[in-house]
């Protein structure tokens, strides 16, 4: 269909009214319109057309009915009717006509206009069966989430309907409308912000048309779409792009594209509906298993637990199956330096070179190197959560929780993306519209216990508590969440004041991860700790291994070596915290560059070929001292990957630089206190 040059008299509204079958939209049209509309054909297809119009406010309102349809994939003429009259005649507002006893049906086409850019006013008809039912729809918080207003309606008694027409004239001053943004996921998000940057490139079809909902229709490969496309630009390139993608997003999750939009849009749909509706719960109701499983999951008392739970279940997985893993690699790096340092000294080397390659390289990288089993076994079983289902029900938990104590219930997304990283979990704080919000995330976003600290916890955990491994680093991450918390709640209440806003949580249904969508993404977030050992890991420990023989003549990694200047000069702040040796404070001030380089600093520090680093790390510390170094490292300053990515997202060296000094000042603060009390408690 071709689109239309619309010329209207500026006295008249044009109202679309769109609807699954039997919601009540004829009602409401004949409602509308009285004796005065007319049937007939839409151009080219044998749909009937049903226009009217009446008069309000001095303006003649003129309304369209459109097909009943389920959705806006153009698959049968209805749908096409329905999606083109909509997208290419543009019609001041439409009325979606949604029946609330069936809400999650109905609203898929609710999201589908919006995603639309769509002018929406939602008429939440048939609002008395839904009572008669003993349900309730919260119609404020369901009309601040999606942005659009919402009129209750009972059309078989005209009740709803002289608001609703009110509504509708309100919004038709409206233009612009912002589209609605469904969280795709990872995966598919990266794909259609490629696509949409190559329709943002031609101008006309940007213009005309809502680039992200374009994105999404051309993933989906909705032709009348792509031909539409190919109207204004070479179709080609992009076609090129989009089977590039499919490919890839199909190979990963192992279905078809158009499941795995329409399962996000229904996840999307499923966490509005927990928001907005409230039921009492009858033996009649028939359940879904995502439903009875969630009545478990996602209980307000048994939610939380389960969700420590099931954290506390990874860190055990990870660690058992773990750390035989790590011993072979160890045993490894520990032959491997004695047999380059045997051949290095056959070959005449000198010993300073000798020194670089083995104490440095292979001791410091190394050292680094042999927490990958831990990393990967990680991601593996928090890939496995995500998969599932269950990390969005965990996020949607922690959602009611943070909005009790006044926190915005988006922010915990960034934080458990944080358990990854602490870069990309800042940067998803764009998805917070408010400023305010924005700024208590990111600032609080790096005490979650990225998997850089991870070699520092297996390291000493290792030495120090290995019957308990995994319940001693699961305690650190939750005293990095519980901090988080806590610190959001003290900025929210003396440095950021004011309401907090609503979001809808996006509610996957439950799924059988596959294995390879589960390694594909292990892979992913675990080649990246590869990839920095490799870089800025290699680069540091060489610098250290320089500063440590410096000045010439001095002993390797000696208190009177440059590093151990700078260690000595720093010790004393973190004497009352209980580890106040040189070799500590220059593992924590270069852990600033990456906080890998923590446990390789002490690998080159306390490097000795023949010895594995947890035997030395056991000989020089002690339990108490060894968890309040942790703490330290979980809390204080973050990376330098971090501080550049608050910095691009505040866009301020105010905000930075308190970032650095507030976890500083809290990580000195929490280590002095965890090392006192338990000198009091006689651990010490």
């Amino acid at each position: 269909m071709e689109a239309a040059q619309v010329i209207r008299n500026e006295a008249q509204v044009v109202v679309a009214l769109a609807g699954n079958p039997n919601s009540g939209k004829t009602t409401i049209f004949n409602n509308l319109t009285g004796a005065r509309q007319h049937v007939g054909n839409w151009p080219g297809v044998t749909v009937e057309k049903k226009e009217g119009q009446f008069v309000s406010e001095g303006k003649v309102i003129r309304v369209v009915d459109l097909p009943g349809t389920y959705s806006l994939g153009a698959y049968s003429e209805d749908e096409a009717v329905a999606r083109d009259y909509i997208l290419f005649e543009q019609p001041d507002v439409v009325i979606n006509i949604v029946d609330a006893t069936n809400l999650e049906r109905n609203l898929y086409l609710t999201t589908q206009l919006l995603e639309m850019g769509t002018n929406v006013v939602i008429a939440l008809n048939m609002y008395d069966e839904l009572k008669a039912r003993q349900m309730d729809i919260d119609v404020a918080k369901l009309s601040e989430l999606l942005r659009v207003p919402v009129v209750p309606t009972v059309a078989t008694r005209n009740q709803g309907i002289k608001e609703l027409v009110t509504r509708a004239l309100q919004a038709a001053k409206t233009k612009n409308r912002k589209p609605l943004k469904i969280n795709y996921g990872n995966e598919m998000e990266a794909e259609l912000a490629a696509i949409e940057q190559d329709i943002l490139s031609n101008p006309k079809l940007a213009e005309k048309f809502t680039p992200r909902w374009l994105a999404v229709k051309m993933l989906e490969g909705d032709e009348s779409v792509l031909k539409e496309i190919e109207k204004h630009c070479n179709l080609d390139r992009l076609l090129t792009r989009r089977n590039e993608a499919v490919k890839r997003l199909e190979s990963v999750w192992g279905e078809d594209i158009e499941s795995l939009i329409a399962d996000r849009r229904y996840g999307f749909i499923g966490g509005l509906a927990k928001e907005v509706v409230t039921r009492r719960q009858t033996s009649e109701d028939r359940l879904s298993t995502s439903d009875k499983i969630d009545r478990i999951v996602t209980n307000r008392y048994l939610g939380i637990p389960i969700f420590l739970l099931a954290m506390w279940a990874v860190f055990q997985f990870t660690f058992k199956v773990g750390n035989p893993l790590i011993g072979w690699i160890e045993s490894f790096f520990a032959w491997f330096g004695g047999v380059t340092g045997t051949w290095l000294a056959s070959a005449g080397t000198p010993e300073l070179f000798r020194s670089l390659i083995v104490d440095g390289i292979i001791g410091g990288v190394g050292s680094v190197l042999v927490f990958i089993p831990n990393i990967f076994l990680l991601f593996f079983a928090i890939s496995l959560l995500e998969d599932s289902g269950y990390m969005a029900r965990a996020a949607y938990i922690m959602d009611r929780f943070m909005h009790s104590l006044g926190l915005h219930g988006k922010s915990f997304i960034p934080l458990l993306i944080g358990f990854g990283c602490n870069v990309p979990a800042i940067m998803a704080t764009r998805t917070l519209e408010n400023k305010r919000d924005r700024l208590i995330t990111i600032l609080i976003n790096p005490l979650m216990s990225c998997t850089a600290r991870l070699p520092v916890y297996v390291l000493f955990t290792g030495a120090f508590f290995s019957a308990r491994q995994g319940l001693v680093i699961f305690s650190l991450y939750l005293l990095g969440l519980v901090l988080a918390i806590l610190v959001g709640v003290v900025f929210k209440r003396f440095l950021f004041k004011g309401e907090t806003s609503h979001f809808v949580m996006e509610l996957p249904p439950y799924r059988i991860p596959t294995l390879k969508s589960t390694l594909i993404h292990m892979w992913e977030r675990g080649s990246s700790f590869i990839r920095k050992a490799g870089t800025i890991i290699f680069a540091v420990v060489v610098l250290i291994w320089v500063l440590s023989n410096l000045p010439v003549g001095v002993e390797y990694a000696s208190q009177e070596s440059i590093l151990g200047r700078i260690g000595s000069l720093m010790a004393p702040i973190f004497q009352p915290a209980g580890f106040g040796t040189w070799e500590a404070a220059v593992a924590l001030v270069f852990g600033i560059l990456a906080k890998e380089v923590v446990v390789g600093t002490l690998g080159v520090i306390y490097g000795v070929e023949e010895t594995r680093l947890t035997g030395v790390i056991a000989q020089h510390w002690t339990p108490l001292t060894a968890y309040a170094f942790m703490v330290m490292t979980l809390i204080y300053i973050p990376c330098i990957a971090t501080i550049g990515a608050i910095k691009r997202e505040t866009n301020s060296w105010g905000w930075t630089a308190f970032a650095i000094g507030y976890s500083l000042v809290l990580g000195w603060l929490m280590a002095v206190l965890v090392y006192q009390a338990g000198k009091l408690a006689g651990l010490g």
